[in-house]
């Protein structure tokens, strides 16, 4: 009797214990902790980088317009000039005689004019008298005619060589930095050999930079789509960013855009005007030029850390009324920051996990708990 006691005893605690862990199986897990965020749809300003390289706006030849010898540099290489300031000096000696033999010329043409003159008043009461015959006072206007031109002819060349005369102080046109001195003192100065140095002006600069015909075609597909809005003025705003990695302080605009793709390089070249007061760009040096201007209207951000990455693509997990979760495909655009662009896959008032999504599955229950975010994005609020 005792024994089918015991057994009676051992078998209905088996039967509990095997019921308690049947009633823990079919119980559901308890909800995964996670930090979510409420997306909030807002217009965002676009700005686009671009690698570029700044350019003098206005690099000119310093050439001799005359032929002759260089005696004289006047400038310091390298140095900031003015515009007018002289740069080089000609040898003027010869510039000079032939002036002085200009000036000789006009004179003597000067004399036969005056004597021609004299003679045709002479000649042209007489001939009204018909005391001398016609041909002489055809002769007589033909002579002064003659004379009066050759007088403009010597008047000519004496301005010539006047300007011959001032082209030998040879000045820079423009204010900016010079370059070195191609020709040195002493050397002759011909048609083949005329350039001197350069001077390129630095105020304002250029920034030059090229735009792929990728990019192009993206930008207008996201304008199309209302995904992009051209300013209403249609100026884009150019801030620059050197090479340490500093904001430059001046803002600049696109001025430029080529008309023509180029065939060696499939881009097409796009130029902004950046003020330069302080002379510190200088021509030749990498840049990045981020475009501002435009808007995005309506925009989601999504912080990087939400979005997964998969074999087919990006996902977020998206937190539905009932506190179940599911993954969601979405269409990433550009960086923004830390902030990713989302074109396609969300909407304002959706909520997403932030943080907690290793342990996630889809339609796992979650609980949202509130965190500490460091650097929460301004377009995302905690739940």
């Amino acid at each position: 009797m005792m024994i089918r006691m015991l057994a009676v005893v051992f078998s209905a605690a088996l039967l509990s214990a095997c019921l308690d862990d049947q009633a823990q199986q079919n119980s559901p897990p308890p909800p995964v902790e996670v930090v979510a965020i409420t997306l909030k749809a807002r217009d965002v300003p676009a700005r686009f980088e671009f690698i570029g390289k700044t350019a003098s706006s206005r690099k000119v030849e310093i050439r001799s317009r005359v032929e002759g010898f260089l005696e004289k540099r006047l400038y310091t290489e390298g140095a900031m000039v003015e515009a007018g300031q002289p740069m080089f000096q000609m040898d003027t000696k010869p510039f000079e005689a032939r002036l002085q033999a200009m000036q000789a010329e006009l004179a003597q043409q000067q004399a036969r004019l005056e004597n021609a003159q004299a003679n045709l008043k002479r000649v042209r009461p007489l001939a009204k008298k018909n005391a001398v015959a016609r041909k002489e006072l055809d002769e007589a206007l033909a002579n002064y005619r003659s004379a009066a031109a050759a007088v403009e002819v010597a008047k000519a060349n004496v301005t010539q060589a006047e300007l011959n005369l001032g082209y030998t102080l040879i000045r820079t046109p423009v204010t900016g930095v010079s370059s070195y001195a191609v020709q040195q003192e002493g050397s002759y100065i011909g048609l083949g050999n005329s350039l001197l140095t350069y001077v390129a002006q630095l105020d304002p600069m250029w920034v030059e930079f090229s735009v792929s015909e990728n990019q192009i075609f993206k930008m207008r597909k996201m304008r199309r789509e209302g995904l992009l809005q051209a300013p209403a003025d249609d100026v884009y705003k150019v801030e620059v960013i050197l090479a340490d990695g500093s904001t430059y302080a001046h803002k600049g605009k696109l001025t430029f855009a080529d008309a023509s793709l180029s065939e060696q390089t499939g881009t097409f070249l796009l130029r902004a005007e950046v003020p330069n007061p302080d002379k510190l760009l200088r021509p030749g040096q990498f840049v990045r030029a981020w475009i501002e201007g435009g808007v995005r209207p309506g925009a989601i951000l999504v912080p990087q850390r939400a979005v997964q990455q998969r074999g087919e693509g990006s996902y977020v997990w998206v937190i539905r009324d009932d506190g179940s979760v599911e993954q969601r495909p979405v269409s990433t655009g550009v960086w923004d920051g830390k902030q990713w662009f989302i074109n396609q896959g969300l909407k304002d008032g959706e909520r997403i996990v932030l943080d907690g999504a290793q342990k996630l599955r889809p339609e796992s229950k979650v609980k949202i708990v509130p965190a500490e975010v460091k650097n929460q994005p301004s377009a995302a609020g905690g739940s």
